[in-house]
């Protein structure tokens, strides 16, 4: 299923353009109940929530926002109907393989985030290739979580640092904030400014656990595949009535 592509639209005048996210992560969450309400099978949630994250992507180039995170694929994911399982490896393959050309005329550049050696080879094979092609790219910061546990991730940044002290390459009075989040799958990516979650679930899923410690949080009723420009429009508004104060008064 593919959506034609929207005509670019402008900042809606309401929102202050020095006042944007510089990140924004989503947890994309729904697209299986999406499905179910319309007797539908699930695959079709999962491949309309393609269409929505393209278009959420797009946005954000749009109105000037210069980096989106996607929860794509949980490290808890793993237990889900093994059917399931195998068409999501593959429809992240299908879309990789399809949309890089896209990718490269509106200069996106992707990074995959996660544990990426447990996926199938050729999904690993097609993440390579797209992060190679689109490293030079200027515009938008795509990142896409595959495989990924926040926990995880913060484990196997102390196993690196354990090492490098036992090797005696520092000290552990050298472990500090930019030390550990060099080690980190998200290094030299700004940290989230908002969080993003549909469909109403008031967690965070184990995602971005170090990241998104000061990050806005917007929860929305509506389900991911049916979260457009007009959802994402209230979730800034939502952001931009905020007073971020990072624990100062």
């Amino acid at each position: 299923m593919t959506v034609k592509p929207i005509v670019l639209q402008e900042l809606p005048t309401d929102l202050d353009k020095t006042r944007l996210p510089q990140h924004v992560a989503v947890i994309m969450d729904g697209n299986g109940r999406w499905a179910k309400r319309r007797g539908l099978p699930r695959i079709l949630g999962h491949q309309r929530g393609v269409d929505a994250l393209k278009d959420l992507l797009r946005c954000c180039r749009d109105w000037g926002v210069p980096a989106l995170t996607a929860y794509a694929f949980s490290t808890e994911n793993w237990g889900r109907p093994i059917e399931e399982v195998e068409f999501l490896m593959t429809l992240f393959e299908r879309v990789l393989r399809r949309e890089l050309k896209e990718m490269m005329e509106e200069n996106v550049r992707i990074r995959f985030v996660g544990n990426l050696e447990a996926l199938p080879s050729s999904l690993q094979d097609e993440i390579d290739r797209s992060m190679q092609e689109t490293k030079e790219n200027t515009g938008i910061e795509f990142s896409v979580a595959t495989n990924y546990g926040g926990r995880q991730e913060i484990i196997q940044a102390c196993r690196a640092i354990a090492s490098q002290v036992k090797q005696g390459e520092i000290n552990p009075e050298d472990i500090d904030e930019a030390l550990f989040e060099r080690h980190l799958y998200t290094s030299g990516v700004p940290y989230p400014d908002l969080l993003v979650r549909t469909s109403g679930e008031m967690r965070i899923s184990n995602f971005l656990l170090w990241q998104l410690a000061y990050a806005e949080i917007y929860v929305t009723q509506t389900l991911w595949p049916d979260f457009d420009r007009k959802e994402f429009h209230l979730a800034l508004l939502n952001y931009q009535q905020r007073e971020r104060r990072f624990g100062k008064v």
